[in-house]
């Protein structure tokens, strides 16, 4: 069982069966089978203490978008191109790409929904055709989740945007929303095609590929009521009893990960008001360059200077509203997606403990000899194989979702960086140039005055 288990492991990371290391596949970090303390606990994320409530519900606005829709007039850095550099030589090994669009509302006597189409094109042979188009709902995605978790319990699963509920909303969605979830999800099923392991999951190929009466046929096909009710008290109980001895190493990831909560949680909510605060101010700005054009028709000296600074008002109105896009589309998405990882991750941890915890109940059962000496012997070889195989899992998903956490936290920070350089840069040479054209006129004014 135990070597079984450890070459179903090495297969699904892209490991010889007999392996302890090397990397997973598309580069990402070394699957190491163990993670140094001063790894874990690196000052990598700012040392904030304020606190703050909770936000009840994330903005529309400050939505999870797409991280890579920046201003083609941006320049890019050397830092801003991290996991963009690809040589001539390198073979493309992507073969499984997913496109989430058309939103469609469905209105019921029931219930009001909303339905994506779902496009897949894949090279890989075990796909039937190499083009599939389906349309799904957001429970579908909620049932592929839970599906991921149940076959893959110890890895880091991407998470779903949160479901958005106002009380009293009972028609159908607002368009902004629909838009935002809508490249949520996408890019869901994206890191679940990326991800080493989740992109061969059964259940996937199902979801992508099954039309809608097979899809509801094969969702029915789960554990009944009683069965996942049992399992739920179950895990429950065993997280009630706790572990008795976690391992270092995931005491280690337990404490990061409640920094890491801590700190991307504060940096949200901070993003989040800074962005509804610049809102608010450029919306009083666009109303600060037609006042100077009203005024200009009553003062006749002042005329061309009130025009020159409302143009000069227009054009950082502008500006700015260029950098807010770039802002709600490229930091909050990333900053907020860590935010449901960090809840993720929390999640994993504690089923880890519960599969461990089953585990030190069944070895103190057979210490106090309160049931079948042999049976229990029997189980807890297979407990010791399962917690085995779980915190290998854990281990090698852990560095691999940190590295991505990592150079996507700097690449978001990077382009942010950038993108006020352009906008402080595009202000200044803005008035800059009125400051220039009112010392020319000055000058033209102080001549004309000597003849």
């Amino acid at each position: 069982m135990e070597g079984e288990c450890r070459a179903s492991q090495a297969r699904s990371w892209g490991l010889p069966a007999g392996g302890a290391g090397g990397e997973s596949p598309g580069g990402d970090a070394p699957l190491s089978g163990s993670i140094s303390s001063s790894a874990l606990l690196q000052a990598e994320v700012l040392d904030l203490d304020e606190d703050e409530d909770d936000l009840e519900v994330f903005s529309k606005d400050a939505s999870l978008m797409d991280m890579n829709s920046f201003s083609p007039l941006m320049p890019t850095s050397p830092l801003s191109m991290i996991n963009q550099v690809k040589f001539e030589d390198e073979p493309d090994l992507k073969d499984l790409f997913i496109t989430v669009d058309e939103p469609e509302s469905h209105v019921t006597t029931i219930e009001t929904f909303i339905t994506y189409r779902i496009i897949t094109k894949t090279s890989r042979g075990e796909f039937d055709s190499s083009e599939f188009e389906v349309r799904r709902r957001y429970q579908d995605f909620l049932w592929l989740k839970e599906k991921l978790e149940e076959a893959h319990p110890t890895l880091v699963i991407p998470p779903l945007p949160e479901k958005f509920i106002v009380k009293g909303m009972v028609e159908r969605f607002n368009d902004d929303f629909i838009e935002t979830r809508r490249k949520a999800l996408h890019r869901f099923l994206n890191r679940v095609a990326d991800h080493p392991t989740l992109t061969f999951n059964e259940d996937f190929k199902i979801f992508l590929t099954a039309q809608a009466w097979e899809f509801s046929s094969h969702k029915k096909q789960g554990p009944g009521l009683l069965s996942r009710m049992g399992q739920s008290v179950r895990a429950v109980a065993l997280s009630m009893r706790g572990v008795k001895s976690r391992p270092e190493e995931f005491m280690e990831m337990n404490n990061f990960i409640e920094i890491f909560s801590q700190k991307i949680n504060l940096i949200d909510k901070i993003s989040q008001r800074i962005y509804k605060e610049e809102r608010e101010y450029l919306d009083e700005m666009k109303e600060y360059g037609p006042i100077h054009i009203l005024w200009s028709a009553s003062e006749e000296d002042l005329a061309d200077t009130l025009k020159s600074v409302a143009s000069c008002i227009d054009k950082c109105c502008k500006a700015t509203e260029k950098r807010m896009s770039g802002f709600s589309e490229a930091l909050l998405p990333v900053v907020h997606e860590y935010v449901l990882y960090s809840e993720m991750l929390m999640a994993v941890m504690k089923r880890r403990d519960q599969i461990q915890a089953e585990l030190d109940s069944k070895v103190e059962a057979l210490t106090s000899k309160k049931a079948d000496t042999d049976l229990l012997t029997e189980e807890i070889g297979k407990l010791e194989d399962k917690v085995e195989c779980a915190n290998n899992a854990l281990k090698a998903d852990w560095e691999r979702w940190k590295q991505n956490m990592q150079n996507d936290i700097k690449s978001a920070f990077t382009n942010m960086a950038e993108e006020n350089i352009l906008y402080y840069e595009q202000c200044l040479a803005t008035w800059e140039s009125f400051l220039t054209s009112q010392t020319d006129l000055h000058l033209e004014e102080a001549s004309e005055d000597k003849l």
